[in-house]
């Protein structure tokens, strides 16, 4: 081979790997806070598989919502509920045809306690725990579902005068962990290792409880040009993406 064509061919080479580059984009990606471990696994399998990368910011479903309509960049949306997406769609602010579920949430009664918390969630009618918490209902989907558990078990007027309310889920889980309430309702993600809860004592929510937490994501207008943020909502419908899904205990829609 002559020297040209060696020279030739790295050049081909070198064009090849910088047009690569220059086509990777970086996805700018809203989580509800119950998904952000999954979602980092996802991110991370995301960006080996496609070359493209998402920088994700997790919180409130309904606090982000409020940003999206004041005008804030973000180009995908990954929320707690259906209700936030479809309100945003209707309000003409994502791209028509691109929300879809993708995962549906499970409700777990925790305690970092061992022992405190049995599998039947009996703790919840016997009492004798001064502090339950749960997250805002007005802003959290998985604080809705946790007020109807607790209606449909009868037990709601009892324990409201305990309730510790987080910003988010994840806020939720914090107050849990450190003690600050003796239990309260998070997302089984939160808590789950190897299939099975990990630490502490809990009671998985059966899901006739509670109307199903089916989280819509969403692709919003503003990522309608960036290759990336259409590519990550695809990835999440991958073999892959919804391996990771499962093994944080979500169900898959379909």
């Amino acid at each position: 081979m002559s020297f040209n064509c060696s020279k030739s061919i790295l050049l081909t080479l070198f064009l090849f790997s910088l047009s690569a580059i220059v086509r990777a984009e970086t996805a700018l990606v809203v989580v509800a806070a119950n998904f952000s471990q999954p979602m980092a696994e996802i991110a991370e399998a995301f960006e080996k598989a496609t070359g493209h990368s998402a920088k994700l910011s997790f919180g409130s479903s309904g606090k982000f919502v409020a940003q999206f309509e004041s005008g804030a960049p973000f180009e995908v949306f990954l929320s707690a509920d259906s209700e936030k997406p479809l309100k945003l769609e209707q309000a003409g602010l994502t791209v028509p045809g691109s929300r879809f579920t993708y995962a549906i949430g499970k409700l777990v009664l925790w305690s970092a306690k061992e022992g405190l918390v049995d599998d039947q969630g009996h703790i919840l009618d016997k009492g004798g725990f001064r502090h339950l918490a749960l997250a805002d209902p007005k802003l959290a989907p998985y604080g809705t579902a946790a007020i109807e558990v607790m209606k449909n078990k009868g037990v709601l007027e009892k324990l409201q005068p305990l309730f510790v309310q987080g910003e988010n889920i994840a806020q939720t889980h914090q107050f849990i962990s450190t003690g600050n309430a003796e239990l309260g309702f998070v997302a089984l993600s939160q808590v789950i290792e190897n299939g099975k809860i990990a630490g502490g004592s809990g009671w998985i929510v059966p899901d006739n409880l509670h109307s199903p937490i089916l989280q819509d994501a969403v692709l919003l207008k503003t990522g309608a040009e960036n290759p990336a943020a259409p590519a990550l909502l695809q990835f999440l419908k991958s073999p892959e993406a919804l391996a990771i899904i499962r093994k944080y205990g979500y169900g898959i829609a379909g």
